[in-house]
């Protein structure tokens, strides 16, 4: 592509090109994450040596491991996409994630599941620079739209990703993280010669370290007007999501003595339940009842979820929950269209990485925080000896999240 194209606007086949790549790099992003998660449980205590609750703290710690690497990596990916433009960015992390999957596949010993983690962290910022794609070719009005698509196909991904992961699972450990580096092949192959450049030369701005690094990144928010409670919202409501990563294989394991495949079927039937929400619903909720109503919607229905988990006697009364469950996909792309109306053009990208800084920054601290809790109240020493009381927790704080969104919302109409 000459440097003429990359001036010019970008055409609406470009548009659509960019749009449908994004939202398959998206899904085949978050396909191959889906297959690992039914069997992580059992590697852990495979090349581990351990039990059920010392796994879930090494997986939280993993986690933690890979939320940290986001953190301080995702702002400068965001940083360098609004200097460079979004192709070779996106096509960078994409590639990162390929030989993550080859190294898990590959590790012998606990640490190099970690160094796998650290290396994902690091190169998977490929949703940053989707949102940013995305942000490019949409206007303003129809942002809502695009990012519940995007969501859609972060839901899709955990239909066939989990379920195919957890059958998989059962021929051995090591083969779902092979088939998610075949996959993150296939991803790059095809934005290597399928991805349009979506941000022209003219939209591109100078590279600012202190929107580059983790806590500079972070000034975005405060930069515009009605940007930072919406943030402070998004954080809340991130860590009290954490839960689900943090916990859900291990805690199907404890409370139903749930297989590798019943995991990856659970997880598949809320990647159906939120896609066919987000990719249907999002348009006709938004263009009726605006985001703000859908938002506090999420936010109440991921509390209301959060203690029907809790209190579920059953399997067959969870996949209910889950379908519940998919109402709380509404909060995050909501959240970040109102967001993404309140920054200029040409600062989409630095918002993106400023958001996917502040999820996992979240994620961190969650994920460590929800494992350690669950393996507490598992172990002898716990007063109570439940594997609820994390959703308990995080129905909290999803409550937190709503009360500090009517507020804001409240000050905006006064």
């Amino acid at each position: 592509m000459s440097a003429a194209d990359l001036s010019a606007p970008v055409t609406a086949a470009a548009a659509r090109r960019a749009t449908i790549f994004a939202l398959v790099a998206v899904f085949l992003d978050v396909v191959g994450f889906g297959l690992i998660i039914p069997v992580l449980p059992r590697l852990i205590e495979e090349v581990g040596h351990t039990g059920l609750d010392d796994a879930a703290r090494i997986g939280g710690w993993l986690f933690a491991v890979f939320s940290l690497a986001q953190f301080v990596f995702a702002p400068l990916a965001g940083a360098l996409s609004d200097r460079f433009g979004r192709r070779p960015l996106l096509l960078l992390a994409i590639a990162g994630l390929a030989v993550d999957y080859v190294v898990q596949a590959l590790a012998p010993t606990v640490l190099w599941l970690f160094v796998g983690r650290l290396i994902a962290g690091v190169c998977g910022s490929s949703h940053v620079i989707a949102g940013a794609c995305l942000a490019d070719v949409s206007s303003p009005e129809n942002r809502a739209r695009s990012f519940g698509r995007m969501t859609a196909a972060f839901g899709l991904g955990f239909v066939l990703g989990p379920a195919i992961g957890g059958l998989l699972g059962e021929f051995g450990t090591r083969v779902p993280f092979w088939c998610a580096a075949a996959l993150a092949s296939v991803n790059f192959l095809f934005g290597l010669f399928g991805l349009p450049e979506t941000l022209g030369r003219g939209n591109r701005r100078a590279f600012r370290w202190r929107e580059a690094n983790p806590l500079g990144v972070l000034a975005v928010f405060a930069r515009y007007p009605g940007v930072l409670p919406s943030a402070v919202v998004l954080t809340v409501f991130f860590f009290g999501t954490s839960i689900y990563p943090a916990i859900w294989p291990f805690w199907g394991i404890a409370k139903y003595g749930w297989s590798g495949t019943t995991v990856g079927l659970t997880l598949a039937a809320s990647g159906l339940t939120v896609a066919l929400l987000q990719g249907f619903g999002t348009g006709p909720a938004v263009a009726r009842w605006g985001e703000r109503r859908m938002a506090a919607v999420g936010l109440a229905g991921a509390a209301a979820t959060c203690v029907g988990f809790a209190l579920s006697p059953t399997t067959a009364l969870v996949v209910v929950m889950l379908v519940i469950n998919a109402i709380e996909g509404f909060a995050h792309p909501m959240l970040s269209a109102l967001m993404s109306k309140a920054v200029p053009e040409d600062t989409q990208g630095a918002l993106q990485g400023g958001i996917t800084a502040l999820m996992n920054l979240a994620m961190l601290t969650g994920a460590v925080f929800y494992t350690q809790a669950f393996g507490f109240f598992l172990s002898p020493a716990a007063p109570i000896r439940s594997p609820d009381v994390s959703f308990f927790i995080a129905a909290g704080l999803m409550l937190l999240a709503l009360g500090l969104f009517l507020r804001q919302s409240r000050r905006v109409v006064a």
